[in-house]
């Protein structure tokens, strides 16, 4: 027998045994008084920046004067036709200014958005952008992360994410640095009806 096989004997005697999971009950959790309200003041702890709309059209205006700038928007929103196709090479991913996404929920107490692969068109884009749209209907907040996770379905997609404000760091001399690996900033639409 070897050594490493001796060692993997004495620790298989010495495990102990299995103990069930406890059944806990989530639904004892406080929920936020106004979901809108907590979910807009984690979303502005963390740099980020929450703007109500009352309509799809606002969205649409709005991203209709972005592209009268001239500077390049790619929108994954599927407001007014198709979302945008996002092209796979990164280089022309670098000049993306601003990208429109739709986020599968929020979460109120932290201010994080889940995104889903197909919602972003390729991995990079919110990561290469540099400001970060992110679009939510009012009804798409959840309270907290145990709502959350039971919301998230990732053998769906396999792939899926949390955002939680622009980028930034504070490695550095112990300066922060926003959008030090990925967008400067973070807006938040909230959609306040169907």
């Amino acid at each position: 027998m070897t050594g490493r096989e001796k060692i993997l004997s004495v620790v298989a005697k010495n495990k102990p045994a299995a103990i069930p999971l406890p059944d806990l009950d989530f639904k004892s959790i406080d929920q936020p008084v106004d979901m809108l309200e907590t979910f807009a003041k984690y979303v502005q702890a963390v740099g980020g920046e929450v703007v109500t709309i009352d309509h799809e059209h606002v969205l649409q205006e709005r991203i209709t004067n972005d592209r009268s700038t001239g500077k390049y928007i790619i929108n994954r929103i599927p407001v007014g036709g198709q979302p945008d196709e996002v092209p796979e090479d990164p280089a022309v991913l670098e000049s993306v200014y601003r990208a429109y996404i739709k986020g599968s929920f929020g979460v109120a107490e932290n201010g994080a958005i889940w995104v889903m692969e197909s919602a972003m068109g390729n991995r990079i884009l919110p990561f290469i952008c540099e400001q970060l749209v992110l679009v939510l209907y009012k009804s798409e907040l959840v309270s907290n992360m145990h709502e959350a996770y039971a919301t998230i379905q990732i053998d769906k997609e396999g792939y899926g994410v949390f955002i939680a404000g622009p980028s930034k760091t504070a490695d550095i001399e112990q300066s922060l640095v926003i959008g030090a690996h990925g967008p400067k900033a973070l807006s938040v639409l909230i959609i306040m009806s169907i």
